[in-house]
C-alpha cells in the first residue's frame, strides 16, 4: 500500500511521534493506522513523544574512564526522584560506557552508537516509556591523554557535580584533588588564556563603573581596576584559584610542586543553565489519579 502525506501526518498528530518513526510504523503496518499506533507504543515512541516538550533537568552526571580514554556526561530527567532510581542510573552506565567505546563527537553521534540494548537513542526511548518521565542525553565529553599524562575524576553529591581533569605529570591522587577543587569552587574555565575577550572586556568596564562609583577618579580607577581583575581571574579560572586545602598556593603552584601542569578540566553541574521545573507535586499525582 502506497503511504501518503497525509496518512504520515494524521498518525504523527496522534501519537506525537517524529515524521520518519510514523512512516515506518505505517510502511511496517501496511498502512493501517491502529496497527501503527500500536508499533509506536510498543516501541515506547509515542509515549515518549508526548513528553518531549517537558522540561528535564534534573539527572545525574558521571565519568567512565578506561585507560588513556574517558567520557563525561549528563543525563536528564524531570524529577530529582527519578534520578535516584536504579533503573536511570543503570541507563547512565550503559551509555557512558558504550560512549567511551566510541569515536562519537556530537549528540547526533552519540544518539547513534551501539550499547548492548541497540542504539542510544533507542535505549533512552525504552526507557522512557519504562520510567515515564522525559529522558535525555544532554551533553558529553570524550576526553583522550598520553601515557605521561593522568586523569582526574571526581563526583560531587552523588553526580549532581562531575568534573575531570588531565594533568601532564603528577600523579592521580593530584589529579583527584584538583578535580574536587573544581566540582567545589564553580572554576568556569581552566586558565587565564580561556578566558573570552569579551568576558573580560565587560568585568573591566563594571569594575571600572564601580570605582567611579565609589567616588574615584577616571585614573585611579583604572588602577583599581587591573587589582580587581586579577582577583576575578582567580575566582572563575582553576589554576589561578588559592588550593582549597593551602590557601597560600594557587591551583598551578600546587601541581607544580608534584610535578605536574593542568592541561585540561571539564566540569559538568546538572541542569546548569537550564529551565527548571516549578510543579505542584500534589496536583500532578491528583491529575494522573483522575487520569488526565
Amino acid at each position: 500500500m502506497t503511504i501518503t502525506a497525509s496518512m504520515v501526518k494524521e498518525l504523527r498528530e496522534i501519537s506525537g511521534a517524529g515524521m520518519m518513526d510514523c512512516k515506518r510504523a505505517l510502511e511496517e503496518s501496511n498502512g493501517n493506522m491502529d496497527e501503527a499506533m500500536n508499533l509506536l507504543r510498543e516501541k515506547g515512541i509515542a509515549k515518549s513523544a508526548k513528553k518531549e516538550s517537558r522540561i528535564a533537568a534534573e539527572g545525574l552526571a558521571n565519568i567512565f574512564v578506561d585507560g588513556n580514554k574517558a567520557v563525561i556526561l549528563e543525563v536528564n530527567s524531570e524529577t530529582d526522584f527519578v534520578s535516584k532510581n536504579q533503573e536511570f542510573i543503570n541507563m547512565i552506565d550503559v551509555i557512558g560506557k558504550a560512549l567511551l567505546k566510541s569515536d562519537a563527537k556530537s549528540l547526533d553521534d552519540a544518539n547513534e552508537v551501539d550499547t548492548e540494548f541497540g542504539k542510544v537513542k533507542d535505549y533512552i526511548i525504552a526507557n522512557v516509556a519504562k520510567i515515564g518521565e522525559k529522558l535525555s542525553l544532554r551533553r558529553f565529553e570524550i576526553v583522550s591523554k598520553n601515557d605521561d599524562e593522568v586523569f582526574g575524576a571526581y563526583l560531587h553529591m552523588g553526580g549532581k557535580i562531575a568534573a575531570l581533569t588531565v594533568l601532564k605529570g603528577a600523579n592521580s591522587e593530584v589529579a583527584k584533588e584538583v578535580s574536587m577543587q573544581a566540582a567545589a569552587m564553580k572554576p568556569q574555565y581552566l586558565n587565564i588564556a580561556e578566558v573570552p575577550s569579551e568576558v573580560l572586556e565587560n568585568e573591566k568596564k563594571i569594575q571600572k563603573e564601580l570605582a567611579m562609583n565609589e567616588g574615584k577618579p577616571a585614573d585611579i580607577a583604572e588602577k583599581m581596576v587591573d587589582g580587581r581583575i586579577k582577583k576575578f581571574y582567580k575566582e572563575i579560572c582553576l589554576v589561578e584559584q588559592p588550593f582549597i586545602k593551602d590557601g597560600d598556593v594557587s591551583v598551578a603552584d600546587y601541581v607544580a610542586k608534584n610535578g605536574g601542569e593542568v592541561i585540561k578540566m571539564i566540569r559538568y553541574e546538572v541542569g546548569e543553565g537550564m529551565e527548571k521545573r516549578n510543579d505542584n507535586f500534589a496536583e500532578e499525582v491528583m491529575n494522573q489519579v483522575k487520569g488526565n
